[in-house]
């Protein structure tokens, strides 16, 4: 055998004991990775389905819930769980969470890099286990509304109930308070989970004189929540997220969801 065809043969193993040791690493990274997404879901589950289910068993809701909801209010600074235990029927508050760190200021979320909290009727349109802030639940903004009246190219997305304390334009609740809201979602049997996030709670004795002030810095925004106040009154009527469609102008209409 010539010197020259022994070194291509010694360079062709190489290659393929290189390709083979890529091979090997990249198996092992995707399956850790595979096993801690599944751990970090097992290790809440294991952690806090037993006081989540006391959470449900206390007012009455069998677990998993028929149904779950979530009604956040911005200057309140809270995540409301709601839920069910026949699809249909008036919900339950289960759990109140606050949220750990507050991002922008009244009024709803209008183009990338804002740092505001969308208001509006949303859904949970994803579950993310590997999230960089412990677990998170994604929000479908821009939704159809949001689509008409944000920035036609850059309305922003990426927006997430999640852990931890940070926050640009989402709703972090820390570590322990969305094992719990993502569990709730997660076992949930009906989809979609609907999210919907107000300015603040909209029945407050001090709503009107505070909305009227933020009015007279932002006048768009008294016809804008005059939209949301009746998907509020709706739900507190008989505690069924309303019916929403969404007008060609890009405004809500809501009627009752029972």
């Amino acid at each position: 055998m010539s010197a020259s065809l022994f070194q291509l043969i010694n360079r062709a193993k190489s290659a393929l004991c290189a390709l083979v040791a890529l091979a090997a690493i990249f198996l092992t990274m995707t399956l850790t990775a595979k096993t801690n997404d599944e751990d970090r879901v097992a290790a809440a589950r294991k952690r806090c389905e037993a006081s989540l289910r006391a959470r449900f068993e206390k007012v009455g809701v069998k677990y998993p819930a028929a149904e779950v909801f979530f009604r956040a209010m911005k200057r309140e600074g809270i995540v409301e769980l709601w839920a069910n235990s026949a699809a249909g029927k008036p919900l339950k508050l289960i759990a109140t969470f606050a949220v750990t760190r507050n991002s922008g200021e009244p009024g709803p979320k209008r183009v990338q890099g804002d740092a505001q909290v969308p208001e509006g009727f949303y859904e949970v349109d994803r579950f993310n286990p590997k999230s960089l802030f412990h677990l998170s639940l994604g929000l479908n903004y821009p939704n159809a509304s949001d689509r008409i009246l944000s920035d036609r190219e850059r309305p922003g997305g990426d927006i997430f109930i999640h852990g931890k304390c940070v926050s640009i334009g989402c709703l972090p609740l820390g570590d322990e308070a969305i094992e719990e809201a993502y569990l709730a979602a997660l076992d949930s049997r009906t989809r979609p989970v609907r999210v919907h996030i107000f300015p603040a709670r909209m029945n407050a004795p001090d709503w009107p004189a505070w909305r009227d002030d933020q009015a007279k810095q932002k006048p768009r925004l008294k016809a804008f929540w005059a939209q949301l106040a009746r998907g509020w009154e709706l739900f507190e009527k008989d505690h069924r997220p309303p019916a929403i469609s969404v007008s060609k102008d890009g405004a809500y209409n809501c009627a009752s969801g029972r």
